[in-house]
């Protein structure tokens, strides 16, 4: 039997990351999207080892039923010392419980609690100078081009300028506001990072709605330098649909 549930969980594992890769989007809350031929291969290896697995154990058996697969699970069920291990430890079964999860209950993408509990992510230094920014009004902006434009722009172009950027709402700690926020991850959720927008002038929508925010950045500092505030004072804040990849700082979607 415990062969038989071993298999199992190989089986059921592999399932669960085929389930996640090839019929859903699901796997796009745990790793970039490029890691979706690697999340396939390894599912197809889970499933031909788990059932590979299986059958040895049932061949194990032999034609006369449990007799010829008993003698070896006695063998197996002693060590050198004499101990018995026939039985595997009830907290062993818990390792089903993940796996169950990928088939009727994949975890959510990461949100505001995660980010409420870490730092902005630091924005690289532009080193070449930034490019002027288009015409179009509201602009839209991502918020890792907001927070370099905002800080290292020597031109001071953005403080001139109406914005707009797409992000989801994590609650600020004082009720100073709230932020637009942004996930990245470089391989998956286990190394995410967040940028981060201050946004005042609006109440805080629901924790963890997306949202498309316009509006003016917020003085503070001194514009161009470090010192400069990440913030926008919000002039208009509208509803926006959750993007299918939610770890990547993207423009806005606007009509």
């Amino acid at each position: 039997m415990r062969r038989f549930a071993q298999a199992a969980l190989l089986v059921l594992s592999g399932l669960g990351l085929l389930h996640a890769a090839l019929f859903t989007d699901l796997y796009l809350n745990l790793v970039k999207p490029g890691m979706r031929p690697l999340l396939i291969a390894s599912g197809a290896v889970l499933v031909a080892l788990g059932s590979a697995a299986a059958a040895e154990a049932w061949g194990r058996r032999g034609p006369g039923g449990d007799r010829h697969g008993a003698e070896h699970d006695v063998d197996d069920a002693h060590d050198a010392h004499g101990h018995d291990h026939s039985r595997v430890p009830r907290v062993a079964w818990l390792l089903f419980l993940p796996v169950l999860s990928l088939l009727f209950y994949a975890p959510p993408a990461l949100g505001s609690y995660t980010a409420s509990r870490e730092p902005a992510k630091a924005v690289a230094v532009e080193e070449d100078g930034f490019d002027p920014l288009p015409a179009t009004s509201p602009l839209p902006i991502t918020l890792t081009d907001f927070t370099q434009r905002v800080q290292q722009d020597r031109s001071r172009a953005v403080g001139k300028r109406t914005v707009v950027m797409t992000g989801f709402v994590t609650p600020a700690a004082g009720g100073n506001g709230w932020y637009l926020t942004r996930i990245i991850v470089s391989c998956c959720a286990a190394d995410a990072s967040s940028v981060k927008v201050l946004v005042h002038g609006a109440a805080a929508p629901k924790a963890d709605s997306w949202v498309n925010v316009t509006g003016t950045w917020h003085p503070g500092g001194t514009l161009g330098t470090e010192s400069a505030a990440v913030a926008l004072d919000a002039t208009s804040v509208a509803k926006a649909p959750r993007p299918s990849n939610a770890y990547m700082d993207a423009l806005p979607l606007t009509s």
